[in-house]
């Protein structure tokens, strides 16, 4: 299992994800799944994945394979807008489909992947789509201004409490980690190394890509600070119901 989240704000985008793909008592398996494709001053796009790891593998493959050619619908860099360049991720996925999905279903494998991809192209607006195993996706909004893939569930509350477009990129990304630590709390299955990238709105290149270790000093700050603040919440803040018991 896999979490990676997206969020976008007036001042840029923040892409996190972690990097872990099995866990159990003698097996932990990391795997990048944070990916940058840009031409810097001219175009900048992040893409998180989670999923089957070998489907995942092979949409980037896909896509690096046709980066720089110029075909304007399979190549990243050549495509007209940002709208354009999810589709090309999408069609990828939609090709992998097509050569392993009925072996992996003969061997009763689920194709299971998701993506969060984003970015910007010069002279045109900052964007950002979650994609789906059909190839299809969806666009964040004012409304909804981030995504998830993943193992959503534990993380989503703090998202759902702070995250408004009006955040600053730094909140957006301390808040994407409290999202973690909440979720690693609670999920074996996700954990460190934590990959985080930042862009500024019309920076056109990524403008902070970052691995955090499991003993990172500003991971370890946020796991006891969050936690204490919890608690803290609950026992000196939160009054006790008036009931008889």
């Amino acid at each position: 299992m896999s979490y990676c989240v997206g969020i976008l704000v007036d001042e840029g985008m923040a892409l996190v994800s972690d990097s872990r793909t099995n866990a159990g008592i003698d097996r932990v398996s990391t795997f990048q799944k944070a990916f940058v494709f840009e031409r810097r001053g001219e175009r900048a796009f992040g893409m998180l994945c989670a999923g089957n790891l070998s489907i995942t593998q092979s949409v980037v493959s896909i896509l690096n394979e046709h980066l720089g050619k110029g075909d304007p619908k399979k190549d990243l860099l050549a495509s007209p807008s940002v709208f354009e360049a999810a589709r090309i991720v999408g069609a990828a996925v939609r090709d992998v489909h097509s050569t392993d999905g009925e072996a992996l279903r003969q061997h009763e494998v689920d194709f299971n992947a998701s993506f969060v991809f984003g970015g910007q192209i010069k002279g045109q607006s900052l964007r950002l789509f979650q994609l789906y195993a059909a190839g299809n996706f969806i666009e964040a909004t004012r409304d909804t201004p981030f995504l998830q893939i993943g193992e959503i569930k534990y993380g989503k509350p703090i998202l759902d409490r702070i995250v408004t477009p009006g955040v600053s990129l730094v909140d957006a990304a301390k808040c994407a980690l409290i999202s973690f630590d909440s979720t690693m709390r609670s999920n074996v299955s996700v954990g460190p190394p934590i990959d985080v990238m930042l862009y500024r709105r019309d920076a056109l290149e990524m403008g902070l890509r970052v691995r955090l270790e499991e003993r990172d000093p500003y991971l370890q700050t946020i796991h006891r600070l969050w936690g204490g603040a919890l608690q803290k919440a609950f026992y000196d803040t939160v009054p006790n119901p008036d009931w008889s018991v």
